[in-house]
């Protein structure tokens, strides 16, 4: 008999991967998590019946998230993660020598013990020295922080259940008052392609826009997301990453990276035709 996990995008849309065998299926007092092996992406991580990750693709999603504000602010040396419990975005930013401090805030502690058992591919890096991990709900911890960090990366899941409260208008807010004067913000945007996700992107994306004096769009393809067409917001007080990337500082660390590079940051900005249309009326 095949066993297939099936995450359902739209009433009429279904996105299956066969599974080799299930090695792990447990619930915390937030959600669900499971864990499948499969032949084609490795192993994968599902969280309350949606992918959160794949061992072949995961590069794609923690590259973009991490390395686009990086290259923007060479700087950068304090740093708070929301949610990301999987690691993968805590590796990515443990590379940069330059860092001092890595804050990560997830509110469900199993999410990290699970990917430090069975993916140690992106949990790999919690115990640098750097990070501090802080297994409580980010939404309060931001609204306790003040003129602290130089980036926020907010990896979250979904805007249901539990990552519902890090694209509401207060939380971004808060995210800006915890900012310093040049901060960054940079958050998963959701996709402009099925109706529902559009909508979660423009909302959040007006919401940020509201509050920060730069605020942008940029994309990336992950073949295992919804509709594989993935965007991610980018806010500042002071750098807009479409225009002040700092190329020669980034390529001269001589980072190996597998998807992002500076060519792509600058093209990850120009965005299609469609997704304008939709973030016209935001913008204007």
């Amino acid at each position: 008999m095949e066993l297939w996990f099936t995450e359902k995008h739209t009433e009429d849309v279904h996105f299956s991967i066969k599974v080799d065998k299930q090695i792990y299926s447990g619930k915390s007092d937030f959600q669900r998590i499971d864990v499948f092996e499969t032949k084609e992406f490795g192993r994968v991580l599902t969280i309350d019946g949606f992918i959160m990750l794949t061992e072949k693709d995961e590069f794609i999603y923690h590259d973009m998230i991490v390395h686009v504000p990086m290259a923007t602010n060479p700087n950068i040396k304090n740093v708070l993660v929301i949610g990301a419990g999987d690691g993968g975005t805590v590796r990515e930013l443990t590379r940069y020598e330059t860092i001092e401090k890595i804050d990560m805030v997830e509110i469900d502690k199993l999410v990290v013990d699970v990917c430090k058992e069975y993916l140690p591919q992106t949990a790999c890096k919690f115990d640098d020295s750097r990070v501090n991990l802080y297994f409580e709900d980010g939404i309060k911890f931001v609204k306790a922080t003040e003129n602290q960090y130089d980036l926020i990366i907010v990896d979250s899941t979904d805007p249901i259940g539990p990552g519902e409260g890090l694209f509401t208008r207060d939380f971004y807010r808060d995210c800006f008052k915890a900012l310093k004067e040049d901060g960054i913000l940079v958050n998963q945007h959701e996709s402009p392609y099925y109706d529902y996700n559009a909508n979660a992107m423009k909302r959040a994306h007006s919401r940020i826009k509201e509050l920060f004096p730069i605020a942008k769009v940029y994309q990336a393809f992950i073949p295992t997301y919804a509709s594989g067409h993935w965007l991610f917001g980018y806010a500042s007080k002071k750098y807009d990453a479409s225009e002040d990337l700092n190329e020669k500082a980034w390529n001269d660390l001589g980072l190996k990276t597998r998807y992002y590079n500076t060519e792509l940051h600058k093209a990850s900005f120009v965005l299609p035709n469609y997704v304008k249309e939709l973030l016209k009326n935001i913008n204007e």
